[in-house]
């Protein structure tokens, strides 16, 4: 997806056993130093990331830009010397096409050649490899951003959560714009993609007091959602809530367009992608559609974070264009460096090393990218509460303009996170 930045939706993993350095190998250089624990992915002078992500097929329209997001803020991290100035990062790249019987094929891969994973792009193949990421000790950012990732100690997550943003958009609606009173349904992946996104809504519904008139459901790929659309047509939806990638909610808008079903449709972070803007559908989603996600505009200086993602696009990667989901992947960059900074001042990178200054690190600042995290120990994370509602405005940069910035209701302040049960 050409994309928005959002989502959705980010957590490394650490390497499995073996590899290039054996746990407690010296990486020392002499000069007194303190000697580094290595493990694998590590050989004393160079870190390896993994990145499981669709780089072909439909969703590598999310994949492609957030690996690209990843790449340029470690190339700018390289720039300056590497990891703590001294351990230059290399990231190694599996295509997953967005399969979790594929993303588990390409983790096996690769585990024994990596630290950590800078990226596990999806809701459902993060829940297929979490169990061995446990097991394994290791490491991983989810591009995901399912409230279950935060109690999860070997994910490593970035942004609000999309049950925090559906509950952020809904209260947007009700109290901040015309939604009072009336008719709220959903229509959702049938995955657990769309599941924690109507976790939200339920929140939502039971804490402003609405009930959700209708939920429909589609699976990925499906070509004729008439049905679907012509059910929330006879229920008189005012507003749709849309769990969806950029893909399939074009299918969902155009379908919705040709049927002249137009409610406020309201999607969650990963269904838009800036090509929707350009598209003969412009008109319909200008006058229909928000986006609920992360961070602000492309090019708003008025956001330190923004400034510097620009000035390094421009050093590193000067044919990117606005997208998103590129601004996601390079959170992903941030929050993964504040791990390894972390480790490497422990004087640790073997897994157990890692796995221990994920417990140590604190609270990182996105510079208004997203939302501050607070990490440290599973059980007393707390992420950004925080969401930007958008508008489709097809001028902007990557087709959206800004409604509200890092909107923060109460609901979204109130909801608590549990493990997910696998």
């Amino acid at each position: 997806m050409k994309r928005v930045l959002l989502l959705l939706v980010a957590l490394l993993a650490i390497a499995g056993c073996g590899g290039a350095a054996d746990e407690g190998e010296s990486s020392g250089e002499g000069g007194g130093e303190a000697e580094l624990q290595s493990g694998p992915g590590f050989d004393g002078k160079t870190i390896k990331l993994g990145v499981l992500t669709p780089l072909s097929g439909p969703v590598a329209v999310i994949g492609q830009p957030l690996t690209a997001g990843n790449q340029v803020y470690f190339d700018y991290v390289n720039s300056k010397g590497g990891i703590a100035g001294k351990y230059p990062v290399e990231l190694v790249q599996e295509d997953t096409q967005y399969s979790p019987p594929k993303t588990v094929q390409q983790y096996n891969k690769i585990k024994q050649d990596v630290v950590a994973f800078t990226q596990v792009l999806g809701t459902a193949p993060t829940l297929a490899v979490l169990p061995q990421l446990a097991q394994d000790n290791i490491i991983a950012a989810p591009a995901s951003l399912d409230a279950f990732w935060v109690r999860e100690p070997n994910l490593l997550p970035v942004g609000g959560p999309y049950q925090v943003q559906a509950i952020n958009a809904l209260d947007y609606y009700i109290n901040e714009a015309d939604g009072k009173g009336k008719n709220i349904c959903t229509f959702i992946q049938d995955d657990a993609y769309g599941e924690a996104g109507q976790a939200g809504v339920d929140y939502a519904a039971e804490n402003l007091g609405f009930e959700v008139a209708d939920t429909q459901k589609f699976k990925v790929g499906d070509k004729d959602v008439t049905g679907q659309v012509q059910r929330l047509q006879r229920s008189k939806c005012d507003a749709v809530f849309l769990v969806a990638t950029p893909t399939d909610a074009g299918t969902i808008w155009g379908t919705a367009a040709k049927l002249g079903f137009a409610p406020r449709w309201i999607g969650q972070s990963p269904s838009w992608i800036d090509e929707l803007g350009a598209s003969p559908l412009a008109d319909y989603l200008k006058q229909t559609t928000w986006i609920v996600a992360e961070g602000t505009e492309w090019g708003d200086d008025s956001v330190p974070g923004s400034k510097d993602l620009l000035a390094r696009v421009k050093e590193f990667k000067p044919d990117q264009d606005p997208d998103y989901y590129f601004s996601f992947g390079y959170l992903q960059g941030i929050a993964m460096t504040a791990l390894l900074e972390k480790a490497v001042e422990l004087g640790d990178l073997s897994r157990e090393g890692i796995a221990k200054a994920s417990e140590e690190m604190g609270t990182v600042s996105f510079d208004g990218l997203s939302g501050d995290y607070q990490y440290g120990a599973a059980e007393e994370r707390n992420p950004s509460r925080m969401s930007t509602i958008y508008e489709v405005d097809p001028d902007k940069p990557f087709g959206l303009g800004t409604l509200e910035y890092q909107y923060e209701s109460d609901a979204a302040k109130s909801y608590e996170f549990q493990k997910a049960d696998l």
